[in-house]
């Protein structure tokens, strides 16, 4: 038997990891369309008021640096929303996701794929590792560290090839 108790916890710990699920996936949303349109104050509200916000090992280190408090991670992501967008073609995809909740705060982790074309006309496809903490602030889970370190990253020619999709052969027609 069950106590109503560890069932309250059970339901939290869903309900938690639902709720995260939707600030993960609110978050690339809105960076997959980063440019002079993009709330910058929703942005924002997805992260505590003192989030960190990291690039780990040495390529993304030097990259991306370290931002901290929720104003300079928002000034970070304000500067790729230029005219023209500094990203033509953005969009993340994650994966293997793991979350923890442990009252309130969780960690999760995740592998994120990203294709991107950039406004000088470069294209690529990168893999990162997230490993992202949480926390509960003015009643809503935010992200309260975030922090990218890269697998790989390959230059790709073109997106949108026109050729035929290619199917199987029909019999008889």
């Amino acid at each position: 038997m069950t106590s109503p108790e560890a069932l309250h916890e059970r339901l939290h710990e869903l309900e938690a990891a639902a709720d995260i699920r939707k600030v993960m996936a609110r978050y690339m949303a809105l960076c997959d369309h980063l440019d002079e349109n993009t709330p910058l104050d929703e942005l924002g509200a997805l992260f505590t008021e003192n989030a960190t916000w990291s690039g780990r090992g040495t390529r993304y280190a030097a990259a991306f640096g370290a931002h901290h408090g929720r104003a300079a991670i928002m000034a970070m992501l304000a500067a790729y929303c230029t005219v023209p967008p500094h990203f033509v073609l953005n969009a993340h995809f994650l994966t293997n996701e793991t979350i923890d909740v442990n009252g309130n705060s969780a960690k999760g982790t995740w592998m994120m794929l990203q294709a991107s074309t950039t406004a000088d006309g470069k294209s690529d496809l990168r893999s990162a590792r997230l490993e992202v903490g949480f926390a509960r602030e003015d009643g809503l889970w935010r992200i309260a560290r975030f922090a990218t370190e890269n697998v790989f990253a390959r230059l790709i020619s073109t997106w949108n090839d026109g050729s035929a999709v290619p199917t199987p052969q029909h019999p008889g027609g």
